[in-house]
């Protein structure tokens, strides 16, 4: 059996649960299964599957490479349906991976016109702030604000997304609205934002003219997610920065006050990332490029 004959008898040993349902999809007899994947794993020096007398269970190990294979797997199919058919058609299932937020305001009100489209695209849409390891995972490309900082990944920057200096508009009642930077320091306290990897404070931070300024304000509360920095700053426990975006509702409606608009924080990078790949894949090329025109439309062209 060949290597990619044994990544598709793999693939469905896992989607099955069995070995025996697996050799019957495939036609094949359950010896052969047990002997190919015992060959397999000896090739890979690693456990793919822990098997017992009733269930079939995937390890660590085995959840990476099966997210392998199903990438790999879609290629190989999308290439010989596209020699056969004459063109190339984008197709196939994509793992993306991106913040809820970015999700919910971006991403999914568009999806109706990107699957009208590309019909024959699937998408798996993961929504997490932790920050995946693409290659291991087995993630066809993520969506990231700020630097992304990801050793060893294409990225293609998209936008570049305003931010605001905000505050609820309890807490502008209880201490006053800062008219410079000077009163900012002067008594206000801010919403403090801990790195998830470092666990460092980050500073607010201002653009003076082409200048960029760290302030740093005290707090009685520090968290390491975008859930929890937004339900303290609506809480009114102190001032906060975030996306423009993000913020345009609560801004609209009085929920929310900006701050010092005279001198705003600098711009996030929106960055996709992908591995690196000779080839890559038609559906995931029309993906990136579609997002690059969702961004536009929403945050305006890079120049």
């Amino acid at each position: 059996m060949d290597r990619l004959q044994a990544m598709r008898l793999y693939a469905r040993i896992v989607e099955t649960g069995s070995f025996t349902a697996a050799a019957d999809d495939l036609n094949l007899p359950r010896a052969t299964v047990t002997h190919a994947i015992r060959r397999l794993e000896e090739r890979l020096g690693a456990q793919l599957l822990q098997r017992t007398t009733r269930r079939v269970r995937v390890t660590r190990e085995g959840e990476a490479y099966y997210a392998h294979c199903v990438r790999l797997l879609a290629d190989v199919d999308e290439v010989e349906t596209s020699l056969r058919e004459g063109v190339i058609q984008p197709r196939g299932r994509l793992r993306v991976e991106l913040t809820s937020t970015l999700a919910r305001l971006l991403v999914i009100p568009a999806l109706p016109e990107f699957f009208a489209r590309f019909p024959q695209v699937e998408l798996d849409l993961g929504t997490t702030d932790r920050r995946v390891d693409l290659v291991r995972e087995g993630v066809d490309c993520a969506l990231r604000v700020g630097e992304p900082g990801d050793a060893g990944m294409v990225g293609r920057r998209i936008a570049a997304l305003p931010q605001v200096t905000i505050a609820s508009a309890d807490y502008v009642r209880r201490h006053g609205r800062p008219r410079n930077l000077a009163e900012l320091q002067d008594g206000h306290q801010a919403v403090n934002w801990a790195s998830p990897t470092t666990r460092r404070c980050e500073p607010l931070e201002f653009m003076v003219g082409r200048r960029r300024r760290e302030v740093t304000l005290p707090g009685r509360v520090t968290v390491n997610g975008a859930e929890a920095y937004l339900a303290c700053c609506c809480a009114g426990m102190g001032i906060a920065q975030f996306p423009r975006y993000r913020m345009a509702q609560e801004l609209a409606d009085g929920r929310m006050v900006e701050l010092l608009p005279q001198t705003p924080p600098p711009t996030l990078p929106l960055t996709v990332l992908y591995p690196p790949r000779r080839q890559m894949p038609a559906r995931l090329r029309v993906f990136i490029d579609w997002l690059v025109e969702r961004a536009a439309s929403q945050f305006g062209s890079l120049r």
